[in-house]
């Protein structure tokens, strides 16, 4: 553990300070040539009490730009100091939370998970064609039928072909056989470069596809790979659920990572996170951003860096310890309602360690799932499931009224439960916190 401790509201309010007294300040310079300043000082008061004591707003008010990506070496010199952080912020995750080196690593905090996975994808379609000449319509984008809609946007953008993989109905996996198969009929339609994206945590059922398969498949194959990881949920999940380390840079097949830290973090809207191996940015800089400092390799050019000092502000005050803490209450929550729906002999899905239980639809009458605001897997009257997540603010209390009625609601019938993930109680990995956090890994 290098870079997360855990720090007092003091220490964050002081070190937030700090930052902007390093960043410029419109008031005490004149700055002639930035197309920036504070928030409108009619509509935003910088001098109100309540900012000494709230350090995200009064960066917000100060309105730093963190353009660029700030591992990579030059960026504007005007929000030096809260660029800082995300500095710092990266590297938490990066090296504290997703095992990389120490410097081998570029990232930023970008809009959400649909950017950071178009940024991906938008990297590696261009790495194979400067590196190996590859036309648009070699290339494609392999992912999983239970994926983000993200990925579709970025075939849309970039102008590449999807190939989608079936996943089993009950245990939402991808098999080697399936996936092996698209392969092959994706070759003979001459695809030659695979762009993979591997999902730790898919939105709708909090499923983790099997990454092994992925890689171990197209090495047999002999095609040029790169596979990203797309944990936009269960990036500060997973890693703490699980012994695996599949999923990070300690598996060297994973060349970049999403999370979002305005799901699981309670960040504000808009904090996504985009970590990839030193050097695979490169490929999208653009060179025609001459007027800003150090270059653009970003999908979004300008964002907030409030928004990143938020990011920063909470995972330093939980401090990896109690950030393990939380997640083993979410799952404790979680275990519950999966022992209570065995019960009732409802059909669900939940993959071990994960805070997302997704129930068959044939067992929520469409009123309870809007009393309740559980979420469809499709908005069209054809819904197949129905998820539930726990949140911070789900809790037992909350679930206890919502099982009630569904054990007395007529859509709960005998059928065989089908779940295809064993449920051993708290699923939660002691030695891997123990040996990882406590020892400092």
């Amino acid at each position: 553990m290098q870079y997360w401790k855990k720090l007092t509201r003091s220490e964050i309010r002081n070190r937030v300070d700090e930052a902007l007294n390093h960043n410029i300040d419109y008031h005490e310079r004149s700055i002639l040539g930035i197309p920036a300043s504070h928030l409108d000082g009619n509509v935003f008061n910088k001098d109100a009490d309540s900012l000494d004591n709230a350090p995200f707003l009064k960066t917000m008010v100060a309105n730093p730009n963190h353009i660029g990506c700030h591992t990579m070496g030059e960026s504007e010199p005007f929000f030096a100091g809260t660029q800082k952080l995300e500095q710092e912020l990266i590297s938490i995750v990066a090296e504290d939370i997703l095992n990389c080196e120490s410097d081998k690593y570029d990232g930023y905090v970008a809009s959400g998970g649909t950017e950071a996975n178009i940024q991906a994808i938008w990297i590696y379609r261009n790495l194979f064609k400067k590196e190996f000449g590859a036309n648009y319509d070699e290339m494609c984008i392999l992912f999983s039928e239970d994926s983000h809609y993200s990925m579709h946007k970025a075939g849309n953008v970039l102008n590449l072909d999807i190939i989608t993989v079936p996943v089993t109905d009950n245990s939402r996996e991808i098999t080697r056989e399936t996936v092996k198969q698209q392969i092959e009929s994706a070759k003979a339609r001459g695809k030659k470069y695979f762009i993979v994206v591997a999902n730790m945590m898919t939105t709708m059922f909090g499923s983790v596809d099997d990454i092994n398969i992925y890689s171990e498949t197209l090495t047999n194959t002999g095609v040029e790979f790169r596979i990203h990881v797309d944990g936009a949920f269960g990036g500060f999940v997973y890693p703490f659920s699980t012994n695996s380390e599949a999923m990070t840079f300690a598996n060297p097949h994973v060349s970049s990572v999403t999370l979002d830290a305005h799901k699981m973090v309670q960040a504000p809207f808009g904090t996504g996170i985009f970590i990839a191996r030193k050097g695979l940015i490169d490929n999208v800089f653009t060179n025609e951003a001459q007027y800003v400092s150090g270059l653009d390799a970003t999908l979004i050019g300008s964002r907030s860096g409030a928004n990143a000092i938020a990011v920063w502000m909470i995972l330093q005050t939980y401090g990896p310890h109690d950030w393990f803490e939380k997640i083993h209450i979410l799952n404790h929550r979680s275990n519950w309602l999966c022992n209570q729906l065995k019960e009732a002999r409802v059909d669900f899905y939940r993959h071990p360690g994960s805070n997302i239980v997704t129930i068959r639809a044939k067992h929520v009458a469409k009123e309870l799932a809007h009393k309740y605001g559980l979420v469809p897997d499709q908005h069209n009257g054809n819904a197949q499931w129905y998820k539930i997540v726990i949140m911070e603010h789900v809790h037992i209390d909350h679930l206890i009224p919502f099982v009630e009625e569904l054990k007395q609601s007529e859509k709960v019938t005998n059928h065989s439960i089908l779940v295809t993930k064993k449920h051993r109680g708290t699923h939660f990995p002691f030695r891997f916190f123990r040996t990882r956090f406590f020892a400092g890994k």
